[in-house]
C-alpha cells in the first residue's frame, strides 16, 4: 500500500469512481453521484448510501437521536436511514485509509442494476481499482435499519 501523508495526493479521487471490496460486498465509491447513476443506469430520484470514515466524521454532518447513538456506533455491516438519508460507517481497513482523507463517499454495489457481480463490467466502469490479496467477491448485503426519534425498524 502507498503511504500518503499529504491530503493533496488524493484530491483527484473526489471525481473518480473507485471499485473496492467493502465490508460486505464489492462496491463502487465516488463523491460524484451522477457518475454512479450513469454506471448503474439508476433513476436520479433513488438516493445512494453515504459512507463515512468514522463516527466523528459522520456526526459533524448528520445527527442521530441520542437514544440510538450507542447502537449506531457499535453496529457492524449495517446501513442506517435517518430522515430519508442512508449512511454507514466504514470499518473496512482497505478503504478506510483513503476515506479518512475525504471523510465520505457515495456507495453502491458493483454490478449492473438487478444483476450479480461481473468483474469485467466493473473493471470497465471503474477509474480506480483497489484490491487486496483476498480479491473482490460478492458477499451478503448489509443490514438496513430506519431510525427515528422513538424507534428502530429493520428493513433488511
Amino acid at each position: 500500500m502507498v503511504k500518503h501523508n499529504s491530503p493533496s495526493r488524493f484530491s483527484f479521487i473526489k471525481s473518480q469512481v473507485i471499485l473496492t471490496q467493502t465490508d460486505t460486498t464489492v462496491g463502487f465509491l465516488s463523491q460524484d453521484a451522477r457518475k454512479l447513476q450513469e454506471i448503474k443506469s439508476r433513476p436520479s430520484t433513488k438516493p445512494f448510501i453515504q459512507v463515512f470514515s468514522s463516527f466523528p466524521a459522520f456526526s459533524q454532518t448528520k445527527r442521530i437521536p441520542n437514544k440510538h447513538k450507542k447502537f449506531v456506533r457499535r453496529a457492524k455491516k449495517t446501513t442506517f436511514i435517518v430522515k430519508n438519508k442512508a449512511f454507514r460507517i466504514a470499518p473496512h481497513p482497505l478503504h478506510v485509509t483513503f476515506l479518512q482523507k475525504t471523510a465520505w463517499f457515495y456507495s453502491t454495489s458493483a454490478n449492473e442494476s438487478g444483476k450479480h457481480f461481473e468483474r469485467s463490467f466493473c473493471e470497465a466502469k471503474a477509474d480506480i481499482i483497489i484490491e487486496n490479496k483476498d480479491a473482490l467477491y460478492e458477499g451478503e448485503a448489509s443490514k438496513l435499519y430506519k431510525i427515528n426519534n422513538t424507534k428502530i425498524k429493520r428493513l433488511r
